[in-house]
């Protein structure tokens, strides 16, 4: 495989036909999703207008927007994609290069997981070179990959249309292509940030900050200014040359001084990528003087490199200069959607255990940041905090009040200001939207709306237990999937290590605590070990999955010094490489179900033609370098 992982895909074609031929097959999915008859309307003369009918809208192309669109297209959604850039990703691309945070990993023994571990799994191995464009064209794969996603770049929501309390249809605008759509779907998911979509609709949104009487929080800091948001970044990355690399600032560059950076040290976090905490725009209105934010930011950025390159202070980046800056600004904070429940501070602290409707762990720090930003010289760039363990989401946060056909994910769910400041990071964004995706799925299969499933308890099981099966851990919450077979096997192994059992595969759960090994069976990979699963008699079965254990250290797409330098960009060294899957038939011979050779994910779903199995076995043969075989769950449908 070369470095760039993707060599193959962005090939130029032999020839102009052949050139014709992948234009058209990309243009095919969208001209095959135009449904509907196309509609006519006296504005806009020169745009063409083309309906299309699908039965989940995922509007926003960020983190949260392609983990609902993946997990609302893999469970049998029809999906349309809408995202108002070229590029995917959001804050996490190329264009911003926010890197993807969340839940301590390292302290709690396990990553956010899902459709987010398999892309950070996937970024790992295909781009060891660590490219921001590299992660933007994975996204895109992905996307364009599933065959239940349009997705539609270059085109934002504008205007929504809506009848007793659901959403009828929406419409979206590219100015490039000269299209309208007028897109007509079952479910609605505002994944915008800005929560475009619900605002069109007129659902109830809030904004900024509301200080510790609204809900009686506790941690709000009282400096913080009520209605204050908090603030956008900008974020730049160098490189190191071979020879001095002088930095002369243009003459609107801000003039940074010592006292500007007392709290915000840049070589604390080194010089090849920068800074969180040059923010702005935090009293001002983040959507509507987007413009003025976006010039103060570059020219604090530009002001703070002139300190480091010409202070004298910082002689290690003689040789560095600017290799990008970004030009749009990463938003933390606008409007977020008021759902059927507001998540609050003592949720995050404990109350979420209470609740029903658990659907992904996540966890971040609350983390509230002064309004001020990087000119408020005399607050530190974030509030103090104490430690925050990981905690459930629920589905409830996810559903508009309003529409009972909308739902939201990212950063304008339902919750107060000071758990948005826990609740805000990509991460948890990811899980949000991967929750939403997954509940307007079957809320789809189920034909009812996603408002429905929370008075429905056989409808919420099967979202957690959906969930749960795709990899996404929920706390305290385990498999009891009643299509899974493997619930009902007696395992056995060849062999078992660090006080593991077989039977551990069957336990529901696929995460551990650091240094534990409750929930997974470990064993010698010298001895090329096995294990199995036997039923009281014989099961068809068609699908097994491999739930396998990746390790739980620090993974994301950054390139800031003290992350980057933690991330293993290979396979990691505890994933199970090479196996094979064999089915011991009923009268005692054996058939090779399937043959795993490289592998580098944690869920692997292997499909067959169904077949009468006495008992199912796994034999290991390699690692991706660890000394044992480490398998967190078996599962196996019919």
């Amino acid at each position: 495989m070369s470095a760039f992982g993707y060599s193959l895909m962005v090939d130029v074609p032999a020839s102009a036909a052949q050139s014709a031929a992948a234009v058209s097959d990309c243009g095919k999915k969208i001209d095959g999703a135009l449904n509907g008859a196309p509609y006519s309307e006296d504005s806009e003369a020169r745009m063409a207008k083309k309906s299309i009918n699908c039965d989940v809208l995922v509007a926003g192309g960020g983190m949260a927007g392609i983990c609902a669109a993946l997990a609302a297209a893999r469970n049998g959604a029809k999906v349309v994609l809408v995202q108002d850039r070229s590029r995917l990703g959001g804050n996490a691309s190329s264009e911003i290069k926010v890197h993807p945070l969340g839940v301590d990993s390292r302290r709690y023994g396990f990553r956010e997981g899902g459709i987010l571990e398999e892309l950070l799994l996937e970024n790992a191995v295909r781009n060891p070179q660590n490219s921001w464009e590299v992660w933007d064209l994975m996204l895109y794969d992905k996307c364009v990959s599933e065959p239940n996603i349009t997705l539609i770049l270059d085109t934002f929501v504008y205007r929504a249309e809506t009848e007793n309390g659901r959403i009828r249809c929406v419409y979206a605008r590219s100015d490039k292509t000269l299209n309208i759509y007028k897109i007509t779907a079952r479910n609605y998911i505002d994944c915008t940030g800005d929560s475009r979509l619900a605002m069109e609709a007129g659902a109830e949104l809030m904004s900024g900050r509301e200080g510790s009487s609204k809900y009686g929080e506790d941690e709000v800091v009282p400096t913080y200014p009520i209605g204050g948001h908090i603030c956008s970044s900008i974020m730049f990355t160098t490189r190191v040359y071979g020879s001095p690399m002088p930095f002369k600032a243009p003459s609107w560059a801000k003039k940074i001084t010592a006292e500007n950076l007392k709290f915000r040290d840049p070589r604390k976090y080194g010089f090849d990528y920068g800074y969180w905490f040059i923010s702005h725009g935090g009293l001002a209105d983040t959507i509507g003087d987007n413009e003025v934010i976006r010039f103060e930011l570059l020219s604090t950025v530009l002001g703070v490199w002139d300190y480091i390159k010409n202070s004298g202070k910082y002689p290690e980046t003689e040789n560095r200069a600017i290799d990008t800056i970004g030009m749009i600004p990463g938003k933390r904070d606008s409007f977020r959607i008021k759902g059927l429940k507001v998540f609050k501070q003592f949720d995050i602290r404990g109350d979420w255990k209470k609740q029903p409707d658990s659907v992904g762990a996540v966890g971040w720090k609350l983390e509230d940041q002064p309004s001020g930003g990087f000119y408020d010289t005399k607050t530190p760039p974030a509030m103090p905090h104490r430690e925050t363990p990981p905690f459930n989401i629920p589905l409830s946060i996810l559903i508009s009040k309003d529409f009972s056909n909308l739902m939201m994910a990212g950063r304008n769910i339902s919750c107060s200001h000071l758990a948005f400041s826990c609740l805000r990071v990509i991460k948890t964004g990811a899980v949000s939207g991967q929750a939403a995706g997954t509940a307007a799925a079957v809320s789809v299969r189920e034909n009812m709306d996603p408002s429905d499933i929370l008075n429905m308890p056989d409808a919420l099981s099967a979202v957690q237990q959906t969930l749960l099966r795709d990899a996404q851990p929920i706390l305290n919450i385990s498999n009891c999937d009643p299509g899974d077979l493997a619930r009902s096997a007696e395992a056995t192994a060849s062999a078992s290590a660090n006080s593991t059992r077989p039977r551990n595969v069957l336990t529901g759960v696929f995460i551990d605590k650091p240094g534990k090994a409750d929930n997974k069976w470990i064993a010698p990979i010298a001895d090329k070990p096995w294990i199995r699963l036997e039923w009281k008699a014989p099961q068809k079965i068609s699908k097994v999955l491999l739930n396998l254990d990746t390790g739980y250290r620090f993974l994301t797409m950054s390139m800031e010094t003290k992350f980057a330098a933690a991330i293993l960009r290979k396979p990691q060294p505890e994933t199970l490489r090479d196996y094979n899957l064999t089915g011991v038939l009923s009268d005692g011979s054996e058939k090779i179900l399937a043959e795993a050779r490289g592998n580098y994910r944690k869920l692997v779903v292997h499909e067959f033609a169904p077949v009468e199995l006495k008992a199912l076995r796994v034999d290991c043969l390699a690692t991706c370098g660890s000394p044992v075989a480490s398998i967190f769950e078996i599962r196996a449908y019919a």
